[in-house]
């Protein structure tokens, strides 16, 4: 076998078998695979696809492509993953959350993709926290704490690790084989009992409609039932953020602020809708609504604030963050409001655009070995349905040049349309799909 061959079979929109998938998914982990053949193979696909059987025959080889995960644990190992929007900050609040109903969260994470964030770059906003830790600790940490959210070594789906980066420099994203297999590759590396996938729709996410989010959704959940790990797959709203802010330590502050002030908002409620779907497929809840429930109380009466603390500490991060997280977090230099030139309703958010504007202001990667300036984004976000009248604030920008702070109020004012009538608000969680 050559990667070329490969390449040219997909190509010519032929299907490669799951042996020629996992000889090349052993080339991007060994190096017997290029980059621009790697580049090539994430095109070809994103172009021809590959169908169920060979996505779950990739899905596989990459994960078989590094070390899998085992654990002794005396309650069940679950996680979660999104499949990326704008705002999204889900998993810094779930995660202690579930911790603390005696479940185990080993939650193997990602830095940011295209448009959307990374939690991985969320996490590294917070002084002195690493997100690269060995096989060793990370079990030491979920063992103690409960919760643990980590990058893959390098011996964790090394096959993933590559294409991943590749795919966010050759615009090669939004692609339903390469999504599952990179999402799922990982997960079930770290071998959980129990698995929900948040897959967004709408124009903050790569699945811009509901078929789209609906394949992916049944894709995922399809592919790792198979493998054998109980998974059920929600698609939630992207259409405008779900966090107020955009930006690493922008959400920082958000989750902080959900974790901390015992008030409801989209963030805490999507936090619990999936925390229940995740307690009942554990086999600790009797139905969602309860689930929910518990997950919610313990974010609001600060449990989940104290477990996040220990999951911040564990990983180099302040032990009084939780205390004085306003004073850790970065600030930027230049902060200015995007007023309103006219009133109106908010009718349509363009996330999508939002991201990218984040990411030109320095908060993602343009190309692979870009920094990231954590202190830079959007706050304020004002959302869907929301009257504004003239000289009114719908967006606050965070830069690190007033030259950059002019260029993203260009954009976040093409992202957001007003309106004279206020619109249909969408559901936050459109439906549940279990394989």
């Amino acid at each position: 076998m050559d990667a070329r061959s490969i390449i040219a079979r997909l190509r010519r929109r032929e299907v490669p078998s799951s042996e020629e998938l996992r000889w090349f998914a052993q080339g991007l982990a060994d190096g017997g695979v290029s980059d621009a053949q790697a580049g090539a193979f994430a095109m070809a696909v994103c172009m021809g696809g590959l169908g169920a059987e060979a996505r779950a025959a990739l899905t596989l080889a990459m994960r078989d492509s590094g070390d899998v995960l085992s654990w002794d644990l005396d309650g069940p190992v679950i996680d979660k993953h999104s499949t990326g929007g704008v705002g999204d900050c889900v998993s810094l609040v779930l995660a202690p959350a579930l911790a603390e109903c005696g479940v185990y969260v080993p939650m193997i994470s990602g830095r940011g993709l295209g448009h959307t964030g990374g939690t991985l770059d969320k996490m590294e906003a917070i002084p002195g926290v690493t997100t690269q830790v060995g096989q060793e600790r990370l079990a030491q940490i979920v063992g103690d704490v409960g919760a643990a959210i980590v990058g893959a070594t390098a011996t964790i789906a090394p096959a993933d690790k590559r294409l991943y980066a590749i795919r966010d420099v050759t615009a090669t994203v939004e692609s339903l084989d390469l999504i599952t297999a990179s999402i799922l590759s990982k997960k079930l590396a770290a071998s959980p009992d129990a698995l929900v996938l948040d897959v967004k729709v709408g124009s903050g996410a790569f699945m811009k409609t509901p078929d789209e989010a609906r394949a992916l959704a049944s894709a995922l959940a399809g592919t790792a039932n198979a493998a054998g790990c109980r998974t059920s797959a929600v698609i939630t709203d992207m259409n405008q953020p779900l966090a107020p802010s955009l930006g690493n330590a922008l959400e920082v502050a958000e989750v902080m602020r959900a974790l901390t002030s015992g008030q409801d908002s989209p963030l805490a409620g999507l936090s619990a809708e999936l925390g229940g779907v995740l307690l009942v497929d554990a086999g600790l809840a009797s139905d969602v609504e309860e689930g929910s429930v518990l997950i919610a109380e313990i974010i609001r009466d600060g449990r989940a604030a104290e477990r996040f603390g220990r999951m911040i500490a564990a990983v180099g991060g302040p032990v009084k963050f939780v205390e004085n997280w306003a004073r850790f977090l970065p600030e930027a230099t230049v902060v200015q409001e995007v007023q309103a030139r006219k009133a109106g309703y908010i009718t349509a958010i363009d996330g999508e655009a939002l991201g990218l504007a984040v990411v030109a202001l320095g908060g993602g990667r343009q190309v692979e070995d870009d920094v990231i300036d954590p202190s830079v984004g959007l706050s304020g976000m004002v959302r869907l349905g929301d009257k504004v009248g003239k000289g009114e604030p719908f967006a606050v920008i965070h830069a690190a040049r007033e030259d950059a702070a002019r260029q993203a109020e260009a954009a976040v004012r093409a992202a957001i349309t007003l309106g004279d009538n206020p619109t249909d608000l969408p559901p936050l969680v459109h439906e549940r799909i279990t394989a």
